[in-house]
C-alpha cells in the first residue's frame, strides 16, 4: 500500500519533457497538445523570408523537431497521443526530465531580440551566469566565434544550443555547478 501511494505521488509531480515531433511539424503539435490541455514550450524566433515577389517576417522553431511540455506521467502520455507527436526524448531507458532552469534559461535568452558583444577576458568553455545587463540571471557556457565570445544557452539533453552575442556591460560571475 505504501509503495502504490509513493507511485501514485511521482506520477503527479510535473517535469518539462522533450517530446520530438513530425518534420516541420511543431506548430501542428503545439495545437493539439494545447488542444488536450496540456502545457507546452515551443520555443521560436522571428524571421524575415524572401520570395522572389515579398517579403515576410514568420516565425521558426528554434529546436527542429522538438516542442516541451510541463506535464506529470498521465499528462506526458496524453501528448504522445497526438498525431504530430513522434516520441518522448528517453534517457537510461525512462522519459528524460529537462531541468527547469535549463527551460527558464532558454525562454529568457530568447525573449531579448538583440545581436550582442561579450565583454572582454572570459575564457571559452567557462561556464557563467549573467549578474547584470538585458540577459540577468542567465546561465550558460562561453564560446568563442568569428565576431569575438558568444554565450550559448543549452538543453543539455538535446545536445543543441542558442547562441548569442552580448553587451559590453554586462557582468559575470563563473558558476562551479548548479
Amino acid at each position: 500500500m505504501l509503495q502504490e501511494l509513493k507511485n501514485s505521488a511521482e506520477t503527479q509531480e510535473k517535469a518539462w519533457f522533450a517530446l520530438y515531433t513530425r518534420s516541420r511539424s511543431e506548430f501542428k503539435a503545439a495545437e493539439q497538445i494545447q488542444a488536450v490541455g496540456v502545457q507546452y514550450y515551443l520555443p521560436v524566433v522571428a524571421k524575415l523570408k524572401k520570395w522572389s515577389d515579398r517579403k515576410k517576417k514568420i516565425l521558426e522553431p528554434i529546436l527542429k523537431g522538438y516542442i516541451f511540455v510541463f506535464a506529470d506521467e498521465k499528462e506526458r502520455k496524453l501528448s504522445l497521443e497526438q498525431y504530430s507527436v513522434v516520441r518522448c526524448v528517453f534517457d537510461n531507458g525512462r522519459p528524460a526530465k529537462i531541468p527547469e532552469w535549463q527551460i527558464k534559461n532558454l525562454k529568457k535568452m530568447l525573449s531579448k531580440e538583440s545581436d550582442f558583444l561579450i565583454q572582454d577576458g572570459l575564457i571559452p568553455g567557462v561556464k557563467v551566469k549573467i549578474r547584470e545587463g538585458p540577459f540577468e540571471g542567465i546561465i550558460g557556457v562561453v564560446h568563442e566565434s568569428d565576431n569575438g565570445n558568444t554565450i550559448a544557452v543549452s538543453i543539455d539533453l538535446l545536445r543543441r544550443s542558442v547562441i548569442a552575442h552580448l553587451p559590453k556591460e554586462s557582468v559575470f560571475e563563473v558558476v562551479k555547478e548548479i
